[in-house]
Order: C-alpha cells, then sequence, then structure tokens
C-alpha cells in the first residue's frame, strides 16, 4: 500500500511538472483604451493597489507591476506635456527621491501621444533595500498613463526581465474612446437653447437661465430641460469643442465679467478664469458663437465690440472696438433709434459671420479675417411681420451637410440659404442658440512633430555607493574626430549637445580614488537623461577587463586588448598605492588542469605588459583558476566565451605618502 501511494504521488507529480505553462493573458481598462499583456510568473490582483487600474504581483512581494490612468487637471489637459519648454514632471518626481541614480530617462513627442520611459534606482544604506524603478508614463487626450514595474534590486535577476516584458505590451486599443482635451473631441449632436420664457403657477415670466437641449438631427421632438441652471440671467450662449457651454450674464453692469461653463453631461458647472472687458454703457453681452478651430465669441449688445476667447491657450482678445457695418450701404436703416440690434450672429466655416436684424429677421454678412460688411441685406421669406429675432445658429449634421437655425418670435426656424427662405421646426422663444459649429465630422490628427535635430545628454556623476554627487570628477566624450571635456556643475550635473544625432560617442570618467568608467552614449536624437556611477576603489573589490583578448588556446594578447591594458596602467599609475591581483578564467572545454596552465599564462602575459608599460612588479600578483568560476553557461560558445576572461582584484590600498617637512637650519 505504501508503495502504491508513493507511486501515485511521484506519477501526480510527474503530472504536474509536464503541464505546459499557462498562455498569455491581456488586461483591458474597463473604459477599453489601453492593454497589456502578463505571463508568467505576473498574477493580476483582485483588488488592485490603492490608486491603481491595476496591479500585477510577481511572487509573494518581491515584485509588483502597476497600470494607472489618471485624468489631467484641467489647466493642463489641454497642453502638449513635452516640448513648448515644459519642464518634465516626470524627472522632477524622480529627483525627489533618496540616494537617486537615473539609469535611463528619455521621451518621445508623438502625434496622438507623448511618452516618457524612465529606469532608476533609489534608497539603500542606512534608508533599507534599494529599489529599482522601470516605467513609461504617457499623456493622451487629456490623461495620465503610467505603467510600472517596481522591486529591490537585490530581485533583478529573478524579475527584471518580465517587468521589461509588461511595460513593452502596453499599447493603445482602437477602440474610440472620448479626449478630454478641448480641440481632440467630437460634437455630441446636440444643441441647446436659452429658454427667455418660463410658466410658473399658469403665469409667463422672464426665464433667461433655463436651457433646453435639442438632438439636432430632430429638434422638431420634445427638448430635455435644464432648469435654472445658470446663475444669472444671460442673453449669450456658445458650444465649446468640449460639448459644455460658455455664458454670461446680460446685465449692463459696465465691468469686466467672467465667462460661466455649463456642462450638460454632469449638469454641473463653475466660473472660469475667462474675463471679458467691459461691453460699455447702456450694453449688455447679446450673442456668443463658436468658430471651426473651437474659439469662442462675444458680442455687446451694439456690435462694437466682440471679443475671442481661445479655449487652447486661455488668451482672451479684442476683435473689434467698432462695428464693420458701419461701412455697409444700408447701415443708416437699421442704426436708428429704437430699431433693435443686430448684434446676434454665427459663424461658418468660410470665416463668414452672419447677423439677424432683431425687427424683420433679414440677414447681414461680414468677411470677418478682413472685416469688410457684404453689400446687400438679405431678406427671408416664410417669417412673421413682426419683429424679435434674437439669434442665428450654423452648424453641419453627420452627412457635413451644413444647416442654419434662426430664433424667432415664439418659433425655432430653419433657413435655405440658397432660395432665401426660412421653415417654422418648432415653438419656443429663445435668446440665444448654440450648437457644435465643428464644419468637420472627425477631428483630422495632429501632425507628429519633427525629429530632433539635436541630442542631448543630461546626467550627473555619482559615488556608487553613497550616490552623492562627484563635481571633481573629469568627463570626456570621444570620436575619431577628437574628444572633448564636458564640464561639471558644483552638483555634480553635466549637460552636452550634439548637432550630428544619431552618432555615438564613446565616454571615459574618471575621479581619484574611483574606478574609472568606459561606455557609449548613443547619442540618439532627443534629450536623455542617465547618470554615471563610479565605484570606489576598496580592498576586495573585483572589475572584470572585459575588452582583454587572446589568441584562441594562446596566452598572445591580441591588440584589441591594449586600451583596456592602457586604462588599467594609467589606474595603477594615478593610484600608487593600489595593490592588485591578476584572476585569469576559461571555458571548461579540454582537460581542467591544461585550462589552468592556459589561465596562469594569460595572466603573466597581462603582468608582463604592466611591468613593460611602469607598474612596479610588487604590486602586482596572479592567479590563474581555470574553469571553475564560470560567469555563465558553457553549454555553446555565444555564452562560453564569457568565461575567458581576466578581472583584477584590490588587495591592498595604502595611504598617499606625506612627505616629511625640511629640519630648518640651526643658528650657528
Amino acid at each position: 500500500m505504501r508503495f502504491f501511494l508513493t507511486l501515485v504521488t511521484l506519477l501526480w507529480g510527474a503530472g504536474l511538472r509536464a503541464q505546459p505553462a499557462l498562455p498569455p493573458a491581456v488586461f483591458t481598462d474597463a473604459a477599453r483604451r489601453c492593454q497589456l499583456t502578463y505571463a508568467s510568473p505576473w498574477q493580476l490582483q483582485k483588488r488592485p493597489t490603492a490608486g491603481a487600474t491595476a496591479t500585477f504581483r510577481a511572487g509573494d512581494t518581491a515584485a509588483v507591476a502597476t497600470l494607472r490612468i489618471m485624468p489631467l487637471p484641467d489647466d493642463r489637459r489641454d497642453f502638449r506635456l513635452l516640448g513648448e519648454g515644459r519642464p518634465d514632471s516626470v524627472l522632477r518626481r524622480i529627483q525627489q527621491l533618496p540616494l537617486v541614480q537615473v539609469l535611463r530617462l528619455d521621451q518621445r513627442a508623438g502625434a496622438s501621444f507623448d511618452e516618457v520611459a524612465y529606469d532608476y534606482t533609489y534608497g539603500g544604506t542606512a534608508l533599507g533595500a534599494r529599489i529599482h524603478v522601470l516605467g513609461r508614463q504617457l499623456w493622451r487626450g487629456g490623461y495620465a498613463f503610467r505603467v510600472e514595474y517596481r522591486a529591490r534590486v537585490s530581485h533583478d535577476t529573478a524579475y527584471l526581465a518580465a517587468g521589461q516584458a509588461l511595460l513593452a505590451s502596453f499599447a493603445f486599443t482602437s477602440t474610440p474612446w472620448p479626449s478630454r482635451r478641448y480641440d481632440d473631441q467630437l460634437c455630441d449632436g446636440k444643441m441647446y437653447g436659452i429658454a427667455a420664457l418660463r410658466t410658473v403657477d399658469g403665469h409667463w415670466e422672464d426665464d433667461c437661465r433655463s436651457i433646453h437641449e435639442f438632438v439636432a438631427d430632430d429638434p422638431t421632438a420634445a427638448p430635455k430641460v435644464h432648469r435654472r441652471v445658470l446663475p444669472f440671467q444671460s442673453y449669450a450662449l456658445a458650444k465649446g469643442f468640449d460639448n459644455c457651454l460658455y455664458s454670461v450674464t446680460k446685465a449692463p453692469t459696465d465691468a469686466p465679467e467672467r465667462v460661466y461653463r455649463y456642462d450638460p453631461a454632469t449638469r454641473q458647472g463653475a466660473y472660469t478664469d475667462w474675463v471679458l472687458p467691459r461691453q460699455g454703457p447702456e450694453n449688455v453681452w447679446i450673442s456668443a458663437s463658436t468658430d471651426d478651430r473651437g474659439d469662442l465669441y462675444f458680442m455687446a449688445s451694439d456690435a462694437n465690440l466682440l471679443v475671442r476667447i481661445s479655449p487652447h491657450d486661455g488668451q482672451v482678445s479684442t476683435v473689434w472696438t467698432a462695428d464693420p457695418l458701419r461701412k455697409a450701404p444700408f447701415y443708416p436703416y437699421i442704426a436708428f433709434a429704437s430699431a433693435g440690434t443686430h448684434g446676434n450672429f454665427c459663424l461658418d466655416d468660410a470665416n463668414t459671420m452672419y447677423l439677424v436684424y432683431s425687427t424683420d429677421g433679414s440677414l447681414l454678412k461680414i468677411d470677418l479675417p478682413t472685416r469688410k460688411p457684404f453689400a446687400e441685406q438679405m431678406a427671408l421669406g416664410g417669417l412673421p411681420a413682426r419683429g424679435g429675432y434674437s439669434d442665428l445658429l450654423m452648424q453641419n449634421d453627420a452627412a457635413g451637410r451644413r444647416r442654419m437655425y434662426l430664433a424667432g418670435p415664439h418659433a425655432l426656424y430653419t433657413v435655405d440659404l440658397a432660395r432665401h427662405q426660412a421653415t417654422r421646426l418648432r415653438k419656443g422663444t429663445y435668446t440665444d442658440l448654440a450648437g457644435c459649429n465643428l464644419f468637420r465630422v472627425v477631428t483630422p490628427p495632429r501632425p507628429a512633430p519633427p525629429a530632433p535635430a539635436t541630442a542631448t545628454w543630461d546626467g550627473r556623476v555619482l559615488d556608487a555607493t553613497t550616490f552623492q554627487p562627484l563635481p571633481a570628477a573629469s568627463l570626456r566624450l570621444n570620436r575619431a574626430e577628437g574628444s572633448v571635456g564636458v564640464l561639471l556643475s558644483a552638483k555634480g550635473d553635466f549637460a552636452y549637445t550634439s548637432t550630428s544625432p544619431g552618432r555615438p560617442y564613446r565616454y571615459h570618467v574618471e575621479h581619484p580614488g574611483y574606478f574609472p568608467a568606459d561606455s557609449t552614449w548613443p547619442a540618439a536624437p532627443g534629450p536623455l537623461m542617465r547618470d554615471v556611477l563610479l565605484r570606489p576603489l576598496a580592498v576586495g573589490e573585483t572589475l572584470p577587463l572585459a575588452q582583454v583578448q587572446f589568441e584562441q588556446s594562446k596566452a598572445v594578447l591580441l591588440p584589441t586588448s591594449y586600451p583596456a591594458l592602457g586604462r588599467l596602467v594609467r589606474l595603477l599609475v594615478d593610484n600608487p598605492g593600489l595593490h592588485i591581483e591578476l584572476r585569469g578564467h576559461t571555458d571548461n572545454v579540454g582537460p581542467p588542469e591544461k585550462n589552468v596552465v592556459l589561465s596562469e599564462q594569460r595572466v603573466d602575459a597581462v603582468m608582463a605588459y604592466l611591468v613593460g608599460h611602469g607598474v612596479e612588479a610588487p604590486r602586482i600578483t596572479g592567479l590563474g583558476l581555470g574553469g571553475a568560476e564560470p560567469l555563465a553557461s558553457n553549454e555553446q560558445e555565444a555564452t562560453r566565451r564569457l568565461n575567458r576572461r581576466v578581472e583584477f582584484r584590490i588587495t591592498g590600498l595604502d595611504p598617499p605618502k606625506v612627505e616629511s617637512e625640511m629640519p630648518e637650519p640651526q643658528q650657528p
């Protein structure tokens, strides 16, 4: 029986081991805007970390990856957050961390979104375990998307590659989703009017605070009523590209007035920071409209003041301070005392302003760029003779057909401009109309910014143990045509700009008492942030001589080894108290005892080079280890060659010699 149970257990365990790994899974956010792929060792948590859209864990608590989707503040949602001279918020956030080392931070400004990719470590020493963070932060449509890997540096071997794969899989889906950026949004197919009257206990009274919402494709249907949602009575209403309504009081205050924003979707409103100038004595803001760029226009009742607001950048500007229709031949016939107003207007996609004469409903036209009036009035058929015409609205339907609406006495009309004919649609009295005025069904994609003409590297030189800056370090960039030194600030910062992006630099960094660092800056177009670490010289520290190579199965140095050996000679010369042990290694091909001999011979060859270039022999010892300490697998040549190497280990570090002072001569 015991044998049987043992056999079942073994077979069951073997079955578990034989099961294939689970296939990768795809996580998509609730609005289907973005997705990422996760596979073993990642597991999706049922309850994400606070503030996260999704959280993935590898192991118990060893490594965590999070996806966060955050709406940007209203004052930042319309901006391109990279470029335009704006400081990078990601870099500012990273630089506030303790003992931080930026391994890589670069940015990409695209046509539809901006992105910053970052890789840094922070903490350690007395602060606890050092943490490694990789991330991508993207901005699109007024939202910030952040996908990030976080784990202890000691767990990099187990989880870093999986974290990199998770981050690389993040992408936006093709599912349409509403942008929060003002100029990215599309019309919602609704039009609005400020109701002039309302009934209270069966009696009509002034309103001018309630808004009626219509479906633009069928304005004859009963409207949805937003009752008294404006905090003031108003004659002026415009609809922005964000599908919000903008209004201002009709009170003749002759004082600067703040514009009010109302969101029909949430039924919430608040004052904006936009301030209209004084409208003049005995004047009110009588009409508002939107152009095909999404700018908002407000006009005073005497038509002598037109103001433009650009929601893209928050600028308020005056378009004119004198009515252009004064130059029209018919102006004397519409501008006499008690004649009514011609200040209600709308705009079309050709920058033509249409105005309606309140007395008879005839249309007037102005070319907005030149401010020249058209020579004739356009009389409309189908209108009642009694006056009271209060606004115009021009917009396109979903098929791209242009429509004009006219608010008349107790009725809403549609206007056929080709036939000069008005047709009654429905009853209702409105002080102003507002609609999409988009003049385009789909917003054209914004062009991708041009590729940067320069490559910029910003960084710091830091102590690899304390992560404190080393402002006295020397940094040199090298190309075939020459070498250039880069200055460091008192805080260890440096910045270098290359006007030939795409041509890499070799760089060399050194500081007394530290191992020098040699590597390559790719000089890719655009900005890059990357710190350089220098390891302090300390007994027991081991450093590989990565470029030191030998002829196959021989102890003959290849010429490609000389630059690396030259740097070691310089280190030993600059630090006369430094003593080292050369350690030779081979792969496991061939008899072990012969590999030990070969490694000893190679150590001797390196030692001979150093002594031959001025290093005292007693400062150098050697040890041949053969294939006893491999760095990588010996199963294939690609990794086996990593085991054929020479390292040096610091065995002594004498303090600098202090020259004794010469004794003063004795007086005779």
